[in-house]
């Protein structure tokens, strides 16, 4: 009956979506403070980085014995006679230096996947909203972190 004069569209806007999700994670995010145990999250994200510096470690020992097995191989490869002993060698010893780049690699994908599956585990004990203040959502980051040859 009111719509018909003026032609105008009458009907209500939608609500603000935004706003209606805010709502909701602030709802959530107040509600669920209380069941989070914070020292149990802190302890969880200790063990994770204390697993993850030591894998880094590791990691950096395994590049740099890497590094001078090969230095070691070419200049002995340098000490042969003749230009196919040479190539030979050479190429023994980047192949053999590949192959402990791609080791070590392995060995900090695994032992980063180790200390994130070990934290999530973890952090479960830690109540069910822990994940709220968990920064778990940071380890796509981590990932992508390089400590050797990809």
């Amino acid at each position: 009956m009111f719509g018909g004069f003026g032609g105008g569209d009458n009907r209500m806007p939608p609500p603000d979506r935004n706003a209606v999700r805010n709502e909701i994670k602030m709802q959530a995010s107040t509600t669920a403070r209380g069941s989070v145990d914070i020292a149990c999250v802190a302890a969880a994200v200790a063990a994770r980085e204390a697993a993850l510096g030591t894998a880094a470690s590791t990691n950096a020992q395994a590049l740099t014995s890497a590094y001078s097995a090969r230095a070691s191989a070419l200049a002995s490869a340098y000490t042969q006679t003749g230009n196919e002993a040479i190539k030979k060698a050479v190429k023994s010893s980047w192949a053999n230096f590949g192959a402990a780049l791609r080791l070590a690699q392995r060995g900090w994908k695994n032992a980063q996947k180790t200390a994130w599956t070990q934290f999530k585990t973890a952090i479960k004990a830690c109540g069910p909203a822990a994940s709220s203040v968990a920064d778990t959502s940071n380890a796509s980051a981590d990932e992508k972190a390089g400590a050797g040859s990809d």
